[in-house]
């Protein structure tokens, strides 16, 4: 379950969301991130903070960078880009992969 109301931020994801926010001012979104409809995002099940944009992409805080958080369409396996590389039998997920890496 994810929310975009701020009032259900606690002092953590408020931490979370200051780091993405800082990170964006100094580096900007992630390149492959498209800047439409640009906005917070809190799951309430994981405890992620992360930003979300109207193509559902989504930029987190990898360690002290904001990098893309990508989703396999076919699999569902989740991660930055350098946990992506999954499924190498699987022609849909490696052509997902290629996608994402080009």
């Amino acid at each position: 379950m994810t929310t975009t109301d701020l009032s259900k931020f606690g002092n953590r994801e408020w931490e979370l969301l200051r780091n993405i926010l800082n990170a964006m001012i100094d580096d900007g979104l992630p390149e492959d991130f498209n800047n439409v409809e640009v906005q917070p995002m809190f799951n309430m099940n994981s405890g992620n903070v992360f930003m979300s944009n109207a193509y559902f992409q989504v930029a987190m805080m990898n360690g002290d960078k904001l990098e893309s958080f990508y989703s396999c369409p076919e699999c569902g396996h989740e991660g930055f880009m350098e946990e992506m590389d999954h499924n190498k039998d699987n022609e849909y997920c490696q052509s997902y992969l290629k996608d994402i890496k080009s």
